[in-house]
C-alpha cells in the first residue's frame, strides 16, 4: 500500500493547478502522461538492477558497481540535498493548505508544527511509521478516487442546480494558454513545456520503488512485478486525475496556484468550491495536508538512512553514524532538519511563491537522479554484451531495453537543459527562476569531479562488472514460486 500510493503528494494536489493555469487542459494533460512515459523507462531500468542486485542504497550502490564510485559519491549526496529541498516544500505546502481555512494566523506557526511533526515521527515514533504511512496512503487513494467520482459526477451535471459542463472548458477559455503574453502556437506551446517541471515534481520519489530492496520479501520476483505495474498507476492515479480536473475547473480561474499567491487551494478544492459543495473542500484539504506530512516523513527517513549510509561508505563524516538506542541515526535526521527553515521564506513572501520556487529545485533534482539511473542502468546493459551475457539468464530483464533507458536519458536531459527558458526570453529574466532550474547542474558535476581527483576514482571497464558474480547469487539462493492467484486477485492490476 505504500508502494502504491508513495509517489501521491502534494505534486499531484497542488502543483497541477499550476500546470493547468500555464498550459491550458490539454497541455497539462499532455505534460503528465509524456513525463509519465519517460519515468516508466526509469522505472524498468532501476527495477531490473533491483531484482539482480537487491542492496540497500538502491541506485546510489548500483552508481558505484557499474559506473565510478565518485557517481555514487555525487548522487547520494544530491539526494541528501533533493530532501533538504522536498522537506520544506512539502511543509510550505501545508502552510498553503491550512490558509484555505484561516489567514489569522502566521505561517511561521504552521512551519513549526509541521516540522516538529516530521522530527517527532522519525525521532520517537519511528515504530508506528509503517502504521502512519499505511493509514495515509489509505487516505490518499480513497481521495483520488473520491475527486475522480465527484468530478465525473460535476461535469455531467450530478450536483443539483448546477449545469452539464462537459468539455465547456477546453473550448472556453480554449485547450491552451498564451503563456508569458506570446500569442499563437509559440505562446501554446511554452505553456505546454513548462508543465514538465510540474509532472516532474509529482512524479519524484517513483524511483524508491526499488530503495528497499533489501528489505522487500522475493525482491527478484516482487520489485519486477511492482515495475510492471507503473505505467497502470501513472494512468490512474495522474493523467485520470489530471483530466478530470481539466473538465471542472477553468484554466483562467483566479483561485488556481500561481506565482503571484493570490490563491491558496488546490484545484480539486476549488472544484468543488465552483459545484457550491459545501464539506468536500473541507474533507479534500485536510486529506491533502496529511499527505504533505507523509511525503515530508518518507522524505526525512529516506534522507536521513542515505546520509548514513554515506557515511558508512566514507562518503560523509563519521558523525553521522552517531544512532540512539533504537538504531535512529539522529544526528543524521537534525542536519535534515535543519534546512526546514527555508519554510519559513514563506513568512517574506507568498506560500505559495515559495512553494514553486522549492518545487523547481526539487523537480531538477529528481531529473538528475533519474538520469543517473538511466546512464547506469546502459554501463550495465552494454556491460552484459561486452561480457557474453544473454539477459535472459538475469532474475528478470525489463521490456524495450536500451530503448527506453535511452528515451529517459535523452528526454529528461532535454528538459533539464529547456525547464528555465522563460529566463532566457528578453524582459522576462528572474534570478530565483534561473537559479532553481540550473543549480543543480553545476553542483552534480562539482560533487563528481571532485571526488574523483581527490580518491582518483577510475570508470568501471565493461569487463570489470561484476555482473556475473551477482548472477550467481541469484542463481545460489533462488526465490519460493509464487501461489496462483485467486478470485478478484486474478483480475489485480495494481498491486498484491
Amino acid at each position: 500500500m505504500i508502494a502504491l500510493a508513495g509517489t501521491i503528494g502534494t505534486g499531484l494536489f497542488l502543483a497541477s493547478g499550476r500546470a493547468l493555469a500555464a498550459a491550458g487542459p490539454v497541455g497539462a494533460i499532455l505534460g503528465y502522461l509524456l513525463t509519465g512515459i519517460l519515468v516508466s523507462g526509469v522505472v524498468l531500468s532501476i527495477a531490473e538492477l533491483a531484482a539482480l542486485v537487491p542492496l540497500t542504497g538502491s541506485y546510489v550502490r548500483y552508481a558505484a558497481c557499474f559506473f565510478d564510485p565518485a557517481l555514487s559519491f555525487a548522487i547520494g549526496w544530491n539526494h541528501v540535498y533533493a530532501a533538504c529541498v522536498a522537506i520544506p516544500a512539502e511543509i510550505t505546502a501545508a502552510a498553503v493548505l491550512i490558509s484555505f481555512w484561516t489567514t489569522s494566523v502566521s505561517n511561521g506557526v504552521w512551519i513549526t508544527v509541521m516540522g516538529l511533526l516530521i522530527i517527532g515521527t522519525n525521532l520517537f515514533f519511528i515504530r508506528v511509521y509503517g502504521e502512519l504511512e499505511f493509514g495515509f496512503s489509505i487516505l490518499k487513494i480513497l481521495l483520488v478516487v473520491g475527486t475522480i467520482i465527484m468530478g465525473l459526477c460535476i461535469d455531467l451535471g450530478g450536483v443539483p442546480g448546477q449545469p452539464r459542463l462537459g468539455f465547456q472548458y477546453w473550448k472556453n477559455p480554449g485547450p491552451f494558454v498564451q503563456y508569458l503574453g506570446i500569442e499563437g502556437s509559440l505562446g501554446q506551446f511554452l505553456g505546454f513545456w513548462t508543465t514538465f517541471s510540474n509532472a516532474a515534481y509529482s512524479y519524484s520519489g517513483v524511483e524508491t520503488i526499488a530503495a528497499a530492496a533489501a528489505e522487500t520479501k522475493n525482491p527478484r520476483r516482487n520489485i519486477p512485478k511492482a515495475a510492471k505495474r507503473i505505467f497502470v498507476r501513472v494512468l490512474l492515479f495522474y493523467v485520470l486525475s489530471i483530466f478530470i480536473v481539466t473538465l471542472i475547473v477553468p484554466s483562467n480561474n483566479s483561485f488556481l496556484l500561481k506565482s503571484s499567491g493570490t490563491a491558496t487551494q488546490s484545484p480539486f478544492v476549488i472544484a468543488a468550491n465552483l459545484a457550491g459543495i459545501q464539506v468536500i473542500p473541507h474533507i479534500i484539504n485536510a486529506i491533502v495536508l496529511t499527505s504533505a506530512w507523509s511525503s515530508g516523513n518518507s522524505t526525512m527517513l529516506g534522507a536521513s538512512r542515505t546520509l548514513y549510509g554515506l557515511a558508512r561508505e566514507g562518503h560523509a563524516p563519521k558523525i553521522f553514524l552517531r544512532t540512539n538506542r533504537f538504531g535512529i541515526p539522529y544526528v543524521s535526521v537534525g542536519f535534515v532538519s535543519v534546512f526546514m527553515a527555508l519554510g519559513y521564506m514563506t513568512l517574506e513572501d507568498a506560500a505559495s511563491n515559495v512553494f514553486s520556487w522549492l518545487q523547481d529545485l526539487v523537480a531538477v533534482a529528481a531529473i538528475i537522479a533519474w538520469m543517473v539511473i538511466c546512464l547506469v542502468y546502459l554501463r550495465f546493459y552494454y556491460g552484459c554484451k561486452r561480457q557474453g551475457i544473454d539477459r535472459s539468464e538475469l532474475p528478470w530483464a525489463a521490456p524495450f531495453q536500451p530503448f527506453a533507458a535511452w528515451m529517459a536519458l535523452l528526454g529528461f536531459g532535454l528538459i533539464l537543459l529547456t525547464g528555465g527558458y522563460a529566463v532566457f526570453i528578453h524582459g522576462k529574466w528572474n534570478i530565483e527562476t534561473f537559479f532553481s532550474h540550473y543549480f543543480n547542474i553545476p553542483l552534480i558535476f562539482l560533487l563528481y569531479f571532485s571526488y574523483k581527483f581527490i580518491k582518483k576514482t577510475k570508470i568501471v571497464g565493461l569487463d570489470e562488472m561484476p555482473i556475473r558474480y551477482y548472477i550467481d547469487i541469484a542463481n545460489q539462493n533462488p526465490e519460493p514460486e509464487e501461489a496462483p492467484a485467486k478470485g478478484w486477485r486474478k483480475v489485480n492490476i495494481l498491486w498484491s
